[in-house]
């Protein structure tokens, strides 16, 4: 098995502070949950800090769906210009904030079956409204956490779905909010996609390596 609470610790007193964008909106936002599902839907593609000014411009023209649908959509765009396919996403938000609006009375879904019914949302964005926005248990799997996971040998899997049911299995519960988190941020400034920095990585002595070549 390996040694999640090992890790863990290891990870948080190494990045302390340093979180993911959405992460930032559910703390700056008191956990709203809309606009931690805009934010996430926005986070796509898109660089944190990109995604934070976007959110700050965004939440001063709209907090709650009906806001956002009394935007026209040539603003909107504006609004959340230069996010990776903005035109695109202006849809989505408004799409989503008219489904949250007319089927769940405002109210943003606290499951993740309910929440997977919305057009355009996927188990990611789910996973992660499940435990900002709520505090509920949830495994949010994104390409980081899928590439990790399976680099340290804690899982073998190919996809990020099977990378959460094998986590389900084996990661204590008491980990599920705060993996995704760590992993995240812990990818984007050293367990990097290629040539990642194993020679200053804190959890290098707890790593396999699988699948790792080059590095630095």
């Amino acid at each position: 098995m390996f040694p999640f609470k090992e890790m863990v610790a290891i990870l948080k007193r190494y990045l302390k502070d340093d979180v993911p964008a959405v992460t930032k909106i559910a703390q700056q936002e008191r956990k709203d949950p809309f606009l931690i599902l805009v934010g996430t839907l926005l986070s796509l593609r898109t660089k944190d800090e990109l995604t934070e000014k976007v959110m700050e411009r965004l939440v001063r023209r709209a907090r709650t769906p009906e806001e956002l649908l009394r935007i026209p959509i040539g603003e909107l765009q504006k609004l959340i210009y230069p996010v990776g396919f903005y035109r695109n996403k202006s849809k989505l938000l408004v799409n989503v904030a008219r489904i949250i609006k007319d089927t769940y009375k405002g109210a943003v879904p606290d499951s993740i079956d309910e929440l997977l019914k919305i057009k355009g949302v996927g188990r990611k964005t789910a996973n992660l409204v499940v435990t900002e926005a709520y505090g509920k248990p949830g495994i949010c799997v994104d390409t980081h956490v899928h590439r990790i996971s399976n680099r340290i040998g804690a899982v073998t899997t190919k996809n990020p779905h099977q990378t959460e049911e094998a986590l389900r299995k084996i990661l204590p519960k008491q980990y599920w909010i705060i993996y995704n988190t760590l992993l995240v941020t812990f990818g984007k400034r050293i367990c990097s996609p290629i040539s990642p920095y194993c020679s200053i990585c804190p959890i290098a002595r707890l790593c396999a390596r699988k699948g790792v070549g080059k590095h630095r």
